[in-house]
């Protein structure tokens, strides 16, 4: 049986993730929401879905004690990152006043508004094209360019370059997904994302280390 954690942190999109993962699982693979140190120890793969805010977000990871196990679980599993769950992984974001975040990656999350014209909307919300960096076992079945669906206002900007494995365009280029040995996360949502969406799912679920 294969086990996949979902994270608990009372934020995220927990149960719209939990429902794309099982539109693309087989009945060999067991998917649970939690935040118990014994489930996520016993886990063959983690998803870290996130939305809102850095502050928000990093509080309740403490308060739900998931420092340490995001960390083991990044040093020891498939690890999927979204949205939130992404950005949270570098070093600082400047939303809130500026929020330290887990430090896995070096870099900053930055405001779009200090980076693009005005007459682009912010968040950026809607449908937008990842240009795929480089190879990866997640993009199998996906053609490069394809279109996903993304609600942030805010990016990320990795000092380490070579983790950066999709890029899309919102009047500048910046940072949609990043990969690092086990670790795989997007800014974008691939359980709101259709059918390329649901493929990377199920390329998660299949992903051999």
């Amino acid at each position: 049986m294969k086990k996949i954690v979902i994270l608990d942190y009372d934020s995220g999109n927990l149960h719209s993730v939990a429902k794309a993962i099982t539109q693309v699982a087989d009945n060999k693979t067991q998917i649970l929401i939690s935040d118990k140190h014994e489930h996520i120890k016993n886990a063959d793969r983690i998803i870290f879905p996130g939305q809102g805010a850095a502050a928000d977000c990093m509080r309740k990871l403490k308060e739900h004690n998931l420092i340490d196990e995001i960390n083991y679980a990044i040093k020891n599993k498939p690890f999927l990152g979204i949205c939130m769950g992404m950005q949270v992984l570098f070093q600082k974001s400047s939303e809130n006043n500026g929020t330290d975040l887990l430090n896995i990656y070096q870099g900053e999350v930055k405001d779009f508004k200090k980076h693009i014209k005005k007459d682009f909307k912010i968040p950026h919300m809607g449908w937008n094209n990842v240009k795929q960096m480089t190879e990866h076992p997640l993009w199998n079945n996906i053609k490069d360019n394809s279109s996903f669906y993304f609600v942030h206002s805010y990016f990320a900007s990795p000092q380490q370059k070579n983790i950066i494995t999709g890029t899309s365009l919102y009047d500048i280029d910046f940072c949609s997904v990043i990969a690092c040995e086990n670790v795989f996360a997007c800014q974008f949502h691939p359980e709101k994302s259709t059918n390329d969406g649901l493929q990377l799912l199920k390329n998660f679920i299949n992903w051999q280390i």
